[in-house]
């Protein structure tokens, strides 16, 4: 897909990178990088995980130095030596680590730092004007006086998007800044980008995701390694070239080829599963040897259907089996929780992986050492044996040592560790949720490959992504969920964006008998 925003006109050098270099004790994370970016331009920054783009940008906001080179914004020489010389000098920087504040409301968290104040007093009726004001410049509809603990993932990134235009800054950095965020939050995002393009200001946009990258950014920056790939406009590239670019290999390549799943007796059974908060009944089925995605509009139950089968979130009823290794179905019940599910080799990886997937703080080797004590008694001693590790490190292409914590880790490799977890497990059906949200080109292709490998050893997979071409190129076939009922089984190598979402957007009754045929035979359940 060629990119049809019109390259831009040549605007003042805003911010100029010259032959900057930065390592952190033997990595070498930025070498002799050169970079200019311009007044009015959505530049788009990208490449592999640990390519080196966040570190670029912290350069630029204050929270590293460089070891070498110059930087220089509006054509003066610039050394920050905190992220608060950067703010000061009209730079804004939105982190992908959320640094909202939970015990504050939303008005004093956009004002911190900042509190207007009057004879001396803080004026909290000042701070809430400029909240509101804005919140409604980032089409936000939360109450300035909201504690910000009650604030889902996806508004405490649009609240870390609505800081950052707080002050009236020069540039702008969004580093992944749509990773938790629905279609219209993202339609939101791009209004406000837009809108700061044409007031002039430099937004520097760090992002893996190809179709935010052309939707957004009229520049774009391949880093490789820690250096400099190229700059081109967006409009002279496509899809497959950036990728070649990132990665050095087509984006075709990115999937494994589908194996046939067995013609056996399924291997999980599911009926008249009813998760909370929904009315619908459920029933899917998964075959060894497959991997099976749940698509939809957010909101409409994949996610529930996938925790509910997990015993995440426990449903009201259902009717489950799970074929043990003799391939007798036995019945489990996942409203007992997921423990039952992990012990009937049900487990499911989190769309969150910090918070509900990882022991940040405990090294990658423990993290993966959990996995082999899936069934062991409380009493049994935990099995320790660096070999396994950096086997199955070796095997997950992970990138940092063993004795590492896990938060060091890019989002990439914090997702392989999570995965090779289970897969050292032993369990034989993976629920997945978003499996690459957050993850560069190179390792989705890791991510996909591995996924494969295991249904291809016997296992099968359930997986919810909000991305229907990852969802078409991973899948043997895809259910498509609307107002948590299951509306169609479409075979992947026939889906389309169009047919899923026409699917997912009308009510089965007013689809016809072709727009399901197929291999829709489970409409409706």
């Amino acid at each position: 897909m060629m990119n049809t925003t019109r390259e831009p006109t040549l605007e003042p050098e805003r911010v100029i990178l010259t032959g900057v270099s930065k390592a952190f004790g033997r990595t070498q994370a930025l070498r002799d990088v050169t970079l200019t970016g311009r007044a009015g331009s959505i530049h788009a920054i990208t490449g592999e995980n640990g390519a080196g783009k966040s570190t670029l940008m912290k350069l630029l906001a204050g929270v590293h130095a460089p070891d070498a080179g110059e930087l220089r914004l509006d054509g003066e020489h610039v050394c920050f030596s905190a992220p608060a010389e950067a703010k000061r000098a009209g730079i804004s920087t939105v982190f992908q680590e959320l640094t909202v504040l939970p015990n504050l409301t939303v008005a004093e968290n956009l004002s911190l730092g900042r509190e207007p104040a009057r004879s001396g007093c803080l004026s909290r009726r000042s701070m809430e004007r400029a909240a509101i004001d804005v919140l409604e410049r980032t089409g936000m509809t939360l109450q300035p006086q909201r504690l910000c603990a009650d604030l889902s993932i996806a508004e405490q990134q649009m609240l870390e998007i609505a800081k950052g235009l707080m002050g009236d800054a020069r540039v702008f950095i969004f580093d992944e800044p749509t990773a938790p965020l629905n279609r219209a939050e993202i339609d939101k995002l791009g209004a406000v980008l837009a809108e700061l393009k044409r007031t002039g200001k430099l937004v520097f946009y760090i992002s893996h995701r190809l179709e935010e990258i052309f939707r957004f950014c009229d520049t774009v920056s391949v880093l490789k390694d820690g250096q400099h790939v190229t700059t081109q406009p967006a409009a002279a590239l496509s899809e497959g070239r950036l990728v070649q670019l990132m990665v050095g290999r087509e984006i075709a390549a990115l999937f494994p080829t589908r194996g046939a799943p067995a013609d056996t007796a399924p291997l999980l059974d599911v009926a008249a599963l009813s998760p909370r908060g929904s009315r619908a009944q459920v029933s899917l089925s998964l075959r060894q040897g497959e991997i099976v995605g749940l698509a939809g509009l957010e909101g409409h139950g994949q996610r529930e259907i996938l925790r509910a089968i997990a015993g995440v979130e426990p449903p009201l009823k259902s009717d489950m089996r799970v074929a043990d290794a003799g391939r007798v179905l036995r019945r489990f019940d996942p409203s007992l929780g997921a423990e039952v599910a992990v012990a009937h080799g049900v487990a499911l990886m989190p769309e969150d992986r910090k918070s509900e997937g990882l022991y940040l703080d405990l090294p990658v080797q423990d993290n993966l050492w959990l996995g082999t004590m899936r069934g062991a008694a409380l009493w049994h001693r935990a099995d320790r044996d660096p070999s396994l590790v950096r086997q199955w490190a070796e095997k997950l292409r992970l990138r940092g040592r063993p004795a590492d914590p896990v938060r060091s880790l890019s989002g990439g490799n914090q997702q392989k560790v999570m995965l090779g977890r289970w897969l050292l497990s032993g369990v034989r059906i993976l629920l997945v949720e978003q499996p690459t949200r957050g993850v560069d080109v190179g390792a989705k292709a890791e991510i996909y490959k591995l996924l494969q490998q295991f249904v291809d050893q016997g296992g099968a997979v359930l997986v919810v992504s909000g991305d229907l071409p990852e969802l078409m190129g991973l899948c043997n076939r895809i259910l498509v969920v609307r107002n948590g009922a299951l509306v169609a089984d479409v075979p992947a190598e026939t889906a389309t964006e169009e047919r899923l979402l026409g699917l997912a957007l009308r009510d089965p009754a007013e689809l016809g008998q072709h727009e399901l045929a197929g291999g829709c035979d489970e409409t409706g359940s």
